[in-house]
């Protein structure tokens, strides 16, 4: 593994730039070069040995000890390069594993983690690819999934006590596509009063990993769909999970390899090259995307908009100012005349694109309930709130002004 050990402590955002990359094991080159090999030439055989043995988690590593690899499908220098970079992104993480998306991130989490007869609690709505998990897959394996709806703390403190063989406490905060926020550390106090130890498991992809922090109020693992902001530019895949346990990173790295989800090499160097402006890029697109929000308020095609420094309710503002650094980049619309007025705006627009997906540097727009969440049924849209009027946008790093003169004439032509 190309690692080099800082001898002091230095910031995240050096550390994203010098941490676990040693330019002497890659003939000098200033970043990482892209590893493409299937398999790698042992030290030993006794090297070897060690190695699987470290692979089945039969012994542990020594500390900082330079295990040799294996199999790409296991693990590459670009994935570890890439996973020892990424950490100091998240605040109190000490380990990640990447994926080849967010959603076999996802997938990987909660079939590492949970077996028939074991319990979810989920918020509602989430990102309709992890509500279609929910519905075709884990409830067939005998996973017992419950619903409730995001920013009601008292429902969901009320679903963690009562759910039986509880093994996973999944939210999405800010709710996909409504906003609703979830207060993440009265979630984790309700987790930790049940009898079953759950583990609280947070999407911190809207978010993270510059304005929210769930590692630091207790989560056990935060899942990203790296394709969004981490690498902001709308040309690849990618999922990252971080933890503060290193072992519980571990055990998903084993599941990873047998389900043969690990980021590519080629994937992982470009990823990798993309963490160091993360912050930069988020906080152009928070700001943005602000006085854009801002900017809409009282249209008269627009009867709402979501956002979260738009905020009216006391117990949302509250969750915001308490675990929010800024408000993000996403913002919905909810437009008079439901899905005519939708289609009707979206196909105004010029400078934002009709697209699903957000995090790029580009404007994005989408009609969540004939795109995104399409897979839900009527009657869980109703409950989610995602109602035909609703358009997703999720603002770039354009000037902030022609967006906004952009949106306005889209609204003016309803």
């Amino acid at each position: 593994m190309n690692k080099r050990v800082i001898p002091y402590v230095v910031r995240p955002t050096t550390a994203v730039l010098t941490r676990g990359f040693d330019p002497r094991l890659s003939v000098g080159s200033a970043r990482p070069a892209v590893f493409r090999s299937s398999t790698y030439v042992f030290n030993s055989p006794e090297s070897a040995e060690r190695a699987f043995a470290i692979a089945l988690g039969k012994v542990r590593p020594a500390a900082d000890e330079n295990v040799d690899l294996i199999y790409s499908r296991l693990s590459h220098p670009n994935a570890e390069i890439l996973e020892d970079q990424i950490v100091p992104l998240e605040k109190g993480a000490k380990a990640a594993a990447v994926f080849n998306s967010g959603m076999a991130a996802i997938s990987t989490v909660l079939l590492s983690l949970c077996g028939p007869g074991w319990s979810v609690v989920h918020t509602i709505p989430v990102y309709g690819g992890t509500q279609h998990l929910f519905d075709t897959l884990l409830r067939p394996l005998g996973v017992r999934t419950i619903g409730v709806p995001a920013g009601d703390g008292a429902a969901l403190d009320a679903a963690i006590a009562t759910a039986g063989n509880l093994r996973i406490v999944y939210l999405e905060t800010p709710a996909n596509p409504t906003l609703r926020m979830v207060d993440i550390r009265r979630a984790v106090e309700a987790a930790r009063r049940h009898p079953d130890a759950p583990l609280v498991v947070v999407d911190n992809t809207f978010l993270g990993p510059a304005f929210q922090h769930p590692l630091a109020l207790g989560v056990a693992l935060v899942v990203y769909s790296g394709t969004k902001y981490l690498n902001g530019f709308s040309d690849m895949l990618a999922g990252v999970v971080l933890s503060a346990d290193e072992e519980m990173i571990t055990h998903l790295r084993g599941t990873r390899a047998i389900l043969g989800n690990i980021l590519q090499p080629d994937e992982c160097w470009l990823l990798d090259s993309r963490l160091p402006t993360v912050t930069l890029r988020m906080n152009r697109q928070s700001k943005n995307a602000q006085r854009i929000a801002e900017g809409l308020q009282g249209h008269p095609a627009v009867r709402r908009v979501l956002y979260p420094s738009l905020f009216t309710d006391p117990e949302q503002i509250n969750i915001r100012d308490a675990q929010c650094d800024f408000p993000g980049g996403i913002m919905t619309l909810d437009l008079k005349g439901g899905k005519m007025a939708a289609f009707t705006f979206l196909r105004s627009l010029r400078i934002l694109r009709d697209a699903v997906s957000l995090g790029g540097v580009e404007s994005l727009a989408c009609h969540p309930r004939t795109t995104t969440h399409s897979e839900l049924s009527p009657e869980d849209m109703e409950r989610a709130g995602i109602t035909d009027g609703l358009v997703r946008l999720s603002i770039g790093v354009e000037d902030w002004r022609d967006l906004l003169r952009d949106i306005r004439d889209g609204l003016d032509a309803i």
